[in-house]
């Protein structure tokens, strides 16, 4: 049975180790998960090459990075990363919470592994 409908308190989880990531939603075109960050943890900078994503800050503080451009973002912040572009949680400022939207993806790389 497919879940058409949940909601997100369901599906918060923490880990000491490294950022939790849980999935929401997974479509042939659309992917929609949450990231979970303790204060001080990171996502590493990367890409997708055919996918545009968004971050919306549910809760918390983040240093986020796209491209260049490096902000601190709070909740009720959206962070948009088009296909392509190099983006990343520099560090989680407190206990974050973000929804994170993706399109279909052909590939996801590292700094200089392109």
């Amino acid at each position: 049975m497919t879940a058409y409908f949940t909601h997100v308190s369901d599906h918060t989880a923490f880990r000491a180790d490294r950022l939790a990531k849980t999935d929401l939603f997974r479509g042939e075109h659309l992917f929609v998960g949450l990231n979970c960050f303790e204060a001080g943890q990171s996502q590493a900078i990367h890409t997708h090459a055919g996918a545009d994503k968004f971050y919306l800050l549910i809760s918390g503080k983040a240093r986020m990075r796209v491209g260049d451009e490096v902000r601190e973002m709070g909740a009720g912040n959206v962070v948009w990363a088009p296909a392509g572009v190099l983006h990343g949680v520099e560090s989680a400022l407190a206990r974050t919470v973000m929804l994170v939207g993706m399109t279909a993806s052909r590939g996801v790389s590292a700094p200089g592994s392109q």
